[in-house]
């Protein structure tokens, strides 16, 4: 039974999230309410995620309903637990998450199983070994974002000599994706035979990965390219170099394709960045949703596409 709305407004208000609805106010029986649950709508990805989401529920707005969420940071755990808890309040159907963290978020999204909700994760995949101490099963519909950095690095590769030092930003090193990104740059760098002189985290944030590549570049003045893990922190440090006068020899790539990078990738600030395809990786996520609560017997995981965004490719 579902939560009358008025009830939940004060909980909405105390937390600080993002909310969108593609059919705001919608209780229509026999038709499934499905909870999107991102992070931060301030990262051009996720709002890409969510428009993609919204068109995908206005074509199809006789087969479900749709609340957008995402929380004001890519850090702020307790923020996107407390909306998994709100949506398994409201009584929705299906959460289609794609999680902040991938060990933090476990013991919610199993309450929210508990509760009958289908849940499905996208985006980041939830560690494996803590679903399976809490008893849970959640497919996973995302990108293998191991290989799409490796890809990105033989790009990059292709123009470093061999013994050039690179750095790497990566992500939250709890998230499952920062984890398989930063592997799959350190792949690429080793077959290359280049030298990763340093590893930091950016937090996935534009201000902390500039602040991080100017000092990097002080640190170590032969620095050949900074490999970001996501295009946020690429547009930091395309910043850092620009202000530092080394455009001509520090290459930077990132990851997530963002238009902000496309057009620098044109202008050859940036070299290259992966796809995963934002518009389509909710969508995906929720058809999924949509076919187990029809019943069907989806597989455990669902690989989508991730392809390499260089200048090539965009003329």
């Amino acid at each position: 039974m579902k939560i009358p709305a008025f009830l939940l407004l004060p909980l909405f208000a105390l937390l600080p999230s993002c909310e969108r609805s593609a059919d705001p106010g919608a209780d229509s029986p026999g038709k499934p309410e499905v909870a999107l649950i991102m992070k931060s709508l301030a990262n051009e990805f996720f709002k890409t995620m969510a428009d993609g989401a919204e068109s995908y529920q206005k074509e199809n707005g006789s087969d479900f309903t749709l609340i957008v969420n995402g929380i004001r940071n890519e850090t702020d755990l307790t923020q996107q637990v407390a909306l998994v808890e709100q949506m398994v309040a409201r009584g929705v159907d299906a959460i289609v998450i794609a999680p902040a963290d991938s060990k933090a978020l476990v013991p919610a999204l199993k309450r929210a199983q508990d509760a009958g909700i289908t849940v499905v994760n996208i985006d980041n995949q939830l560690d494996r070994a803590v679903l399976a101490e809490a008893g849970a099963t959640i497919p996973f519909v995302g990108p293998d974002n191991r290989e799409g950095a490796r890809v990105v690095g033989e790009a990059l590769a292709k123009t470093l000599s061999a013994g050039a030092e690179v750095a790497i930003l990566e992500g939250v090193p709890s998230a499952f994706n920062a984890r398989e990104r930063r592997a799959g740059f350190e792949e690429a760098m080793q077959k290359a035979g280049a030298v990763v002189v340093s590893v930091q985290s950016g937090s996935w944030e534009m201000d902390k990965a500039n602040s991080l590549s100017a000092a990097l570049l002080t640190s170590h003045p032969d620095l050949a390219a900074i490999l970001a893990s996501n295009d946020s922190m690429a547009l930091g440090a395309a910043a850092a170099v620009k202000a530092a006068g080394r455009e001509a020899r520090v290459k930077v790539v990132g990851f997530d394709n963002i238009s902000a990078v496309q057009a620098m990738i044109k202008e050859g600030r940036i070299l290259a960045t992966a796809d995963q395809h934002g518009d389509q990786l909710a969508v995906y996520g929720i058809t999924a949703a949509l076919s187990l609560l029809k019943g069907e017997t989806a597989p455990a995981d669902q690989k989508t596409p991730v392809d390499l965004v260089t200048a090539e490719t965009l003329e």
